[in-house]
């Protein structure tokens, strides 16, 4: 950096720099902040694009570019009584309120333009956010006063802007007329603000540039304001295209400034930041240590303070000099003077270094560069803004373009419509139907569990469960209210409900009190079952609700409330309907399918009386110390021609093959939320028979072979427990198997008309009766109101969020299109 001032020094002409690649924030290339190539300034055309880069700058900011894309600036941050003020009057050739304690309220924006044979500026009021800080959708820009062409009355109308924009429920006019005094003692609304007091000066003597004079950093505030003044500035500094310029006095030491460590904060490798110190004539002769740190500093030299566009040091006019009004060339006359006659600021290499021309000169260039380079992106970045903000409006529902009425009528009529679909089926979307069945399945599970548990045995605990007739199924979870009943326990059944029967006779009473037993567990499975599908079908409601009204505030509510009404009346008939349909399998105990009864009767008897002869096979592992349960009786195949009961009876074995225990417990409300498939329990696979491992023939089959030969045909094993002798417990296997029978029977019925039962109730009749009761509600309610069609547009009114957010891309839209417009125009012209 060194070689490049003293080669610009050394230079026959002042130089600028050229247009170079992109800085790495935006295309990965050299950052324009970090390099500079020479250039001729004194070129007519480099001056007149400047000026145009510059003016444009300002277009876009007046438009909210700013707010959209990170348009290049420079900022001018510095704590109190850094100098900070006099810095911005030496670049600018304008003077600024000076009071005690703060007086930049609100950021200002300073344009300058060379362009004129004489000086002038006008000031503008942009405001781009509400009295708290917050965005407006557009920026708007308030025209203050009349141009001034004195620059003695600039400062009275600088200070009567910030007295507008620190009070925005006041009129800005009236603010025209008001003096000093009347400003000092007025009390403001707002102690600072966002918005922006824009300053544009045409002067011929100036240099082009455009900069940001940001309120003072304080510290002897209220927490609050000295937060806020804090968060403005952090604002404006964190954009990577913006330079920062922070004022140093070299009366303190550097870490002492908060307006550095904020600087390195938002551009910590010091690619952006320009340090401009002040007041270095307030460091006595004997402070010859600071003197040399801060020349150090300002030749690059100190590893503790290295900026990538280094120092800059200025001698600014103390008080009695402003009181003089000194000209901007007599000012830089004496600031001359001082550098060249004052040591050590004499003896520093590069004077580009020393004064406000040089620090100017090369801002201006950089700022230039800087917009130069960022220009493609910033046309791309607004691009994009473009087509987001159009993909954003084309996703918001078109403005209503139906008369009211049929808007409402047609959609209660899609609703009604799209409901009988889920419910028949036949909508595209199945989920209905779907978690409905599924629902029902883990309800056939709860059901299949609740099984009578009879173990023909003194001591049922010590004996396996008899689960099937065919020795293919066991059920490995059962409802928690079935109890094991052993031979004993149904004898016990049968004396407790013995009455005035004559001897031999079994009560009915007992079989009616076993078959209670398990009708009984059949209602928790029952209400957990429509509970399932009653949230399901609130699922599905709330889905089509949202669909067909929700566009519509007023008419999602008002319908949702109608819809979840008749909803809740079906849900209740529903449910007295299951109700009635439990009741009928508690009494009487009844069936006409007298056949299969008879035969499921007759295999229980055999299989139970099979049990009895032999106990050692149907002995619990636990007891008889295998480590597997003991081998079932073996089956020999049913005989060809076996009756259509008997397949019957074969089909519900294979249903229960599946164990409960292979999906979440049965009979907990989680097995309602997601069911699982039924899967196969065969724990050990059947070896395969081949024809080198013959069946070995058991006892049995020898039985069934022998009395074939006998002429006793077409038997089977369960025909062989007729031939053991006579048991004790007679009455009591009979009972079992009568009530074993029942259960199969009852449990054909019941797996089918508790999800008919619902399905009709619920399902069906929801969906019949909706759209004659929704459509009568509304007619009842309109006919009741004082005008049909403002009530109608009442509910097609639409959500005040989507009308305010399509107002708000509108606007946006049209804000970008012409910023869009500026960028192209300046590409085209130049």
């Amino acid at each position: 950096m060194d070689s490049l001032h003293n080669k610009r020094r050394q230079a026959a002409s002042i130089t600028e720099p050229s247009l170079g690649a992109p800085p790495p924030s935006l295309s990965g290339s050299v950052n324009p902040l970090e390099v500079w190539e020479e250039v001729d300034i004194s070129s007519t055309d480099y001056a007149r694009r400047r000026s145009e880069l510059i003016q444009m700058m300002a277009d876009l900011r007046s438009m909210g570019a700013d707010a959209l894309i990170d348009l290049p600036s420079v900022v001018v941050i510095g704590g109190q009584s850094a100098g900070k003020s006099s810095l911005v009057e030496a670049v600018s050739g304008i003077n600024v309120p000076r009071d005690s304690g703060t007086c930049t309220r609100c950021p200002m924006e300073c344009t300058m333009s060379s362009h004129a044979s004489s000086w002038s500026c006008t000031i503008t009021l942009r405001i781009g956010f509400d009295r708290n800080g917050l965005d407006l959708q557009k920026p708007t820009n308030v025209p203050f006063g009349k141009t001034i062409t004195d620059k003695s009355d600039f400062e009275v109308w600088l200070r009567r802007a910030q007295a507008a924009i620190l009070n925005p429920d006041i009129s800005s006019s009236s603010f025209h007329t008001k003096t000093v005094e009347e400003l000092r003692n007025m009390k403001n609304t707002l102690k600072f603000s966002r918005n922006v007091v824009c300053v544009s000066i045409e002067d011929p003597d100036a240099t082009d540039l455009s900069f940001y004079d940001l309120p003072g950093l304080i510290q002897n505030e209220e927490a609050e304001i000295v937060a806020l003044v804090k968060n403005l500035v952090e604002h404006y500094t964190k954009k990577d295209n913006t330079i920062i310029l922070t004022t140093i006095p070299m009366s303190d030491d550097m870490e002492n400034q908060q307006s550095m460590s904020l600087a390195r904060a938002a551009d910590p490798a010091g690619k952006r930041t320009i340090g401009v110190l002040t007041k270095p004539d307030t460091l006595g002769v004997g402070a010859i240590n600071q003197r040399r740190k801060w020349v150090e500093i300002i030749e690059g030299r100190s590893e503790d303070h290295t900026l990538r566009h280094g120092f800059y040091c200025v001698r600014l006019p103390d008080d009695a000099e402003r009181a003089q009004r000194l000209s901007r060339a007599e000012s830089q006359r004496r600031a001359t003077e001082y550098f060249d006659t004052t040591s050590p600021w004499k003896d520093v290499t590069d004077r580009h270094r020393l004064g406000i021309p040089g620090f100017v000169s090369d801002v201006s260039q950089l700022l230039i560069q800087l917009i130069e380079e960022t220009l493609p992106c910033l046309r791309d970045d607004v691009d994009k803004l473009f087509a987001k903000c159009i993909k954003d409006i084309d996703e918001l529902p078109p403005p209503l373009a139906n008369d009211p009425q049929v808007e409402v009528l047609g959609r209660v009529n899609a609703f009604c419509d799209a409901f009988k679909k889920f419910v028949n089926g036949s909508h595209q979307d199945k989920d209905l139907a779907q978690r409905n069945r599924a629902l029902y399945t883990t309800f056939k599970r709860d059901i299949r569990g609740t099984a009578p548990d009879f173990r023909p045995f003194n001591q049922p605990e010590d004996f396996v469960p008899l689960d099937d007739t065919e020795g293919n199924m066991t059920l490995s979870e059962r409802d928690p209210g079935v109890k094991v009943l052993g031979i004993y326990d149904i004898r016990n059944v049968i004396q407790e409900a013995i009455g005035w029967e004559i001897p031999n006779n079994v009560p009915y009473q007992a079989k009616v009190n076993l078959i209670a037993q398990f009708t009984k567990l059949w209602v928790a499975p029952s209400e957990r079952c429509l509970a399932g599908i009653n949230d399901v079908l609130d699922q599905v409601i709330n889905a089509l609700i949202s669909t067909h009204f929700g566009r519509f505030k007023v008419l999602q509510d008002y319908f949702g409330n109608l819809i979840r009404t008749q909803v809740d009346i079906c849900k209740a008939r529903a449910q007295v309907a299951v109700r009635s349909a439990l009741d009928l399998e508690t009494t009487p105990q009844y069936t006409q399918n007298a056949h299969y009864f008879q035969t499921l009767r007759d295999k229980w008897l055999s299989h139970y009386k099979t049990a009895r002869s032999r106990p050692s096979q149907y002995k619990a592992h636990h007891i008889r110390g295998d480590k597997e349960p003991g081998p079932r009786p073996e089956t020999p195949s049913p005989p060809k021609g076996r009756s259509s009961l008997e397949k019957d009876y074969k089909e519900w074995g294979q249903e229960c093959s599946s164990p409960i225990g292979s999906t979440p417990s049965a009979f907990s409300s989680a097995a309602y939320a997601v069911p699982a498939e039924p899967k196969s329990t065969s724990k050990v696979p059947a070896k395969p028979r081949t024809s080198a491992t013959p069946l070995a023939e058991t006892p049995e089959d020898k039985a069934l072979r022998a009395l074939a030969e006998a002429g006793y045909t077409n038997l089977r094993v369960s025909d062989l427990a007729r031939l053991l002798p006579p048991d004790s417990f007679e009455e009591e296997l009979v009972v079992m198997a009568d009530v074993r029978a029942y259960y199969h029977v009852a449990y054909k019925r019941i797996v089918d008309h508790i999800p008919l039962t619902i399905e009709h109730a619920l399902h069906h009749a929801l969906a019949g009766q909706l759209s004659q009761s929704l459509l009568t509600s509304l007619l009842s309610d309109l006919a009741s109101g004082p005008d049909f069609s403002e009530r109608m547009n009442e509910l097609v009114s639409e959500d005040p969020s989507i009308t305010q957010k399509r107002i708000m891309l509108s606007t946006k839209r049209q804000r970008i299109l012409d910023i869009r417009r500026r960028l192209v125009t300046f590409s085209k012209s130049t």
